[in-house]
């Protein structure tokens, strides 16, 4: 499969083309390229890149952040959305801080043990953090290997076929993880979902997709994720609210914050009480976790 993805050509392109990110800098640790990954998944780099400084700068090993109530690190998360990541992360930090001596483990199978860690946020961390050659697949990884070498528009739906086919292109020597990061950036950069770079690829004289003449896709149809009047949207609303105060508040000031379909809210409120985002104080007053 090598000569349908010369690593020698994309490793080039990305030493010319490879966006100047702060988890990129040489000095970071383990800790805060997971700290990274977390925040990357589902979200802009974009989005991230602030968050990220200050998070590093306030807590820069995982014992920092673990000394704090998950409440004040989803308090941190903002509007990075997908909350449970926070505290997920949160959890880590108490394991790392008691079992792992501060240090993020360096191989697939521990740091999968961890909570909120995840088949690529483990292997992301072992290449990126630790230089190991090991596969890293994500959206923009499975939509490059579609079209370069399966010649597909769009990839299919995720399976362990997608970490097959990423391994096999991964050069034998100590450039794999560059390599890995290279593919991962043509997706961002290049080989886009809509409107692809073609011109401007450095695969494009091997690419099976723009050989066979760039057909359309035509796999099943591919769901969007809509947020406006989600349950999702509602749950951001009410956590607005309590990142917002530092005590408990009544549950007045929670029903104001998504008043078009109670029943929706009430939902929403159910279920970041059930994930553990929210608790009740023993007076009924609402509160991010731990700060009840």
């Amino acid at each position: 499969m090598h000569s349908s993805m010369p690593p020698h050509i994309l490793l080039e392109w990305f030493g010319t083309s490879r966006r100047d990110l702060p988890w990129r800098e040489p000095d970071v640790s383990g800790w805060q390229i997971l700290i990274s990954e977390i925040m990357l998944q589902q979200t802009p780099v974009a989005r991230v890149i602030e968050p990220w400084n200050r998070w590093v700068e306030r807590w820069p090993v995982p014992s920092a952040m673990a000394r704090e109530t998950s409440g004040e690190v989803v308090r941190a998360w903002g509007k990075l959305g997908y909350p449970r990541r926070a505290m997920r992360l949160h959890e880590c930090s108490q394991i790392l801080a008691a079992e792992h001596r501060d240090v993020v483990p360096d191989d697939v199978e521990t740091l999968l043990a961890l909570p909120g860690i995840g088949d690529y946020t483990a292997r992301a961390v072992a290449c990126f953090a630790y230089g190991q050659s090991v596969p890293v697949v994500d959206t923009n990884v499975r939509r490059v290997i579609a079209r370069a070498i399966h010649g597909r528009a769009q990839p299919a739906n995720p399976s362990k076929r997608d970490l097959a086919d990423a391994e096999a292109l991964l050069p034998d020597d100590e450039t794999a993880p560059e390599f890995s990061a290279a593919l991962m950036e043509l997706g961002a950069l290049v080989c886009t979902a809509r409107n692809p770079a073609c011109d401007d690829c450095p695969l494009v004289e091997t690419c099976r997709w723009v050989a066979l003449g760039k057909p359309a896709y035509d796999g099943p149809p591919r769901r969007t994720q809509k947020y406006d009047g989600t349950d999702r949207q509602a749950r951001g609303r009410l956590l607005d609210v309590l990142r917002a105060t530092t005590g408990p508040v009544e549950r007045a000031r929670l029903d104001l914050a998504w008043t078009s379909d109670p029943g929706q809210r009430d939902r929403a409120l159910d279920s970041l009480l059930v994930d553990g985002l929210v608790e009740v104080t023993d007076d009924g007053l609402f509160a991010l976790a731990g700060e009840a």
